[in-house]
């Protein structure tokens, strides 16, 4: 059974309402069983439970935090036993969107509150996908007539935008749909970045890859749209033709492993199966570790820049140079580097710069 659990983010009046509804209809043609996770807000504004009639908005964020992941946990005890091979778990809204909501003492005492961490919030979902306000870059639009619980004026959805996309960053599948074409070439492009996820038709990975000088990595931690990622991939014994990996993804104090098996297509192009495993079979499937590779320990910045994710990574072995990546939907698409790196000349479809061939011994 596949079961996947996705998140809408993003600011006020970004179209997360008819998302669901096109999710739902577009997934369900597709075989998948959609079940659709409401959002949490709306739901405890409208039973009278409110910012304005908590005792201090922290402890409104806490019920919302607390009554979402409720939800979340029956929506995927739901999906264990209904039948069918495909089900998708949609959620308007994920639980990190409180960390755009609280200072940072606040967010923390919520946390601890709910013995959580940051980390572990942000991976509690398979995939997430950003659709940006209205309020920036299709002002015109930008309405509050259509949901009671929606009050920001469009300056203060815009900034409340920036900070969920600063919450959300760092997570191992991030994608951030804006405001480039009209609002149904919008979802379009969302349907399309989930069908990619999904590995809907074909499971294809599709990246350019650039050799950098190495980065400033102080300004990239202070950079608020960068996470710092702590990554270890160990490849596995497979067949010619074949790589097997495995990786450990650290940050904020939580970590995710995923199994991915790939296959080359083209320079940009592989076929790609990934899914995410518990520790308990990662530590298993260590024994199968190919002993002519080595362990590959690397740092991560994952930066948003122009609403696009890129990956830099920074190992210990290297120290005049690093690795940026970006995944795209398309060959073809144009990509424009963020401006603070220096690029010494892209390397995609160089083998030497992958990084199963940095692992050789």
């Amino acid at each position: 059974m596949q079961i996947a659990k996705i998140v809408l983010t993003g600011g006020p009046c970004a179209g997360k309402s008819t998302s669901m509804r096109r999710i739902r209809d577009a997934f369900t043609a597709l075989g998948y069983n959609v079940l659709l996770v409401s959002e949490t807000a709306t739901e405890l504004i409208d039973g009278g439970v409110a910012p304005w009639t908590c005792r201090s908005r922290a402890d409104f964020q806490n019920c919302r935090m607390r009554l979402q992941l409720e939800k979340e946990a029956v929506y995927g005890q739901a999906a264990e036993v209904i039948p069918g091979e495909k089900t998708l778990i949609v959620c308007d809204r994920g639980t990190l969107d409180n960390r755009a909501y609280l200072t940072d003492a606040e967010f923390s005492r919520v946390l601890a509150d709910l013995g959580k961490t940051e980390g572990e919030l942000r991976n509690g979902y398979d995939a997430v996908f950003h659709l940006v306000t209205a309020a920036k870059g299709a002002e015109e639009f930008y309405t509050t007539k259509n949901n009671p619980a929606r009050v920001e004026t469009a300056a203060e959805a815009a900034r409340l935008d920036d900070r969920l996309l600063a919450a959300w960053i760092g997570h191992p599948h991030f994608r951030v749909i804006d405001n480039s074409t009209d609002f149904e070439g919008k979802m379009e492009r969302l349907l399309a970045e989930i069908r990619a996820f999904l590995g809907e038709p074909e499971p294809f990975e599709i990246e350019r890859k650039f050799l950098i000088e190495y980065p400033d990595v102080r300004a990239l931690e202070r950079d608020p749209y960068c996470r710092r990622v702590e990554i270890s991939q160990t490849y596995l014994n497979a067949p010619a033709g074949e790589e097997r990996r495995l990786r450990k993804w650290s940050a904020d104090g939580g970590s995710v492993c995923f199994l991915t098996v790939k296959r080359a297509v083209s320079g940009a192009k592989r076929v790609e199966r990934e899914r995410r495993i518990a520790e308990d079979e990662y530590l298993r499937l260590l024994s199968d570790a190919d002993a002519t590779k080595r362990q590959i320990c690397k740092t991560r910045y994952c930066l948003l820049s122009g609403n696009r994710c890129f990956e830099i990574d920074v190992y210990p072995f290297w120290q005049d140079k690093a690795i940026a990546e970006i995944e795209l939907l398309d060959e073809r698409e144009a990509v424009t580097l963020p401006a603070q790196l220096r690029v010494i000349r892209e390397v995609t479809g160089d083998e030497r710069y992958r990084n199963a061939s940095l692992a050789a011994l």
